[in-house]
């Protein structure tokens, strides 16, 4: 075996490497950028979880012990709110997670030895944070009665475990019965649905393999027109699903919709739009199909299972993370079928969701035309 020979074919690798800027992303950056999305993404400390209050009281002891538990990165307090259709908007809008409601005789009840009557209202699409925010609410309660008693009990010679206990009921709204199939089906839908954005990336890449996306640069299609004519029949396919998917939820699975169909059939062909824009993005920029493939795992589908909230709640990633959801269609098209088949919510809670779709599709659309042209043109 020839060391001369060995290096001959290296050296003609690695120029083939640092000029295809493709490959040189999946073997230096990729790694790199798969170890900070799984290291975040699989951090299940759940923090900054926001809840409302409802204060019944108004004592200045209830007003002390809302302090007490939003103090700190756990909690974080969204509002304080005067009627519980308050607090089902709030919910309905995923604005909150959990809410509290303090007793009218909260104060008098915790002078009078009678423990602290508290009730808690949580999201149960999304069951970690609203158990993360029960948990923490009873701890803080308990650390906070027996400061609150503890001078007068002595004054009274009795011990702190004569204390009745915290009298903490949890009711829970839109999957009651806390069965995670409820919750994660419909989140599901936003991956599945996702599908063909890979079949447009491979077949761009594909045509730009073999010389056929030249060819029909050279007819009088613009370059705007063709990306846009190869993505709608992808749409065309994925409404299909839109039809067919939801009916296994319903019938095979037992989910219950509760929302309007559609609605629902709406937004998913903006979602559709938005995620096969991002499709076009990689077939744009990737030359071959094996690296379209690479990369549509990387941008699309990894960061389409970490963080659209499905199997991990977003408030447990930190802030470049969240921001970084944003950008993906799955996020937003999760909120609205979780929305649709738990909590049966419309268009006015949905629509900014209905935006955030559009305007990423056009976005992606424009990037890929962009793109396009520069490389063809």
């Amino acid at each position: 075996m020839s060391i001369r020979h060995l290096w001959a074919i290296a050296r003609k690798e690695i120029q083939h490497i640092l000029r295809d800027r493709s490959t040189l992303f999946l073997v230096l950056a990729a790694p790199l950028a798969m170890l900070l999305l799984f290291a975040y993404a699989l951090t299940v400390d759940i923090s900054h979880v926001p809840i409302a209050v409802l204060d019944h009281d108004r004592s200045k002891l209830s007003r002390t012990f809302v302090q007490q538990i939003t103090a700190g990165e756990d909690i974080d307090l969204y509002a304080q709110v005067e009627t519980i259709e308050e607090i089902e908007n709030m919910l309905m809008s995923e604005d909150i997670k959990a809410a509290l409601i303090l007793a009218p005789d909260f104060a008098n009840e915790i002078y009078a030895l009678q423990g602290m009557p508290l009730q808690v209202i949580i999201d149960g699409t999304e069951p970690e944070s609203g158990a993360f925010a029960v948990d923490h609410i009873a701890w803080r309660a308990e650390e906070f009665i027996n400061q609150a008693v503890s001078e007068q009990l002595q004054a009274m010679g009795m011990a702190i475990d004569s204390l009745q206990p915290i009298d903490l009921r949890v009711r829970t709204w839109f999957n009651p019965s806390l069965k995670p199939r409820n919750d994660l089906i419909p989140g599901l839908i936003s991956m599945v649905l996702g599908l063909p954005a890979l079949s447009v990336a491979l077949t761009i890449a594909h045509e730009r393999e073999h010389g056929t996306l030249e060819q029909l640069m050279a007819t009088p299609i613009s370059r705007a027109e063709l990306l846009i004519g190869k993505m709608i029949p992808y749409i065309f396919a994925g409404l299909v699903n839109v039809i067919v998917i939801p009916a296994v939820a319903m019938l095979w699975f037992k989910i219950p919709f509760n929302g309007n169909f559609l609605l629902f059939f709406f937004l998913s062909t903006l979602f559709l739009f938005g995620v096969l824009s991002m499709g076009l993005i990689v077939g744009v920029f990737m030359p071959t199909q094996a690296s379209a493939l690479a990369l549509s795992f990387l941008v699309i589908f990894f960061p389409g299972f970490f963080l659209t909230g499905i199997f991990f709640p977003l408030a447990s990633m930190p802030e470049i993370m969240r921001m970084e959801a944003l950008f993906l269609p799955g996020s937003h098209y999760a909120i609205i079928t979780r929305g649709i088949f738990l909590t049966g919510v419309g268009l006015e809670v949905l629509w900014p969701y209905a935006v955030m779709l559009t305007g990423l599709g056009f976005a992606f659309t424009g990037v890929a035309a962009l793109f396009f042209k520069k490389k063809l043109g």
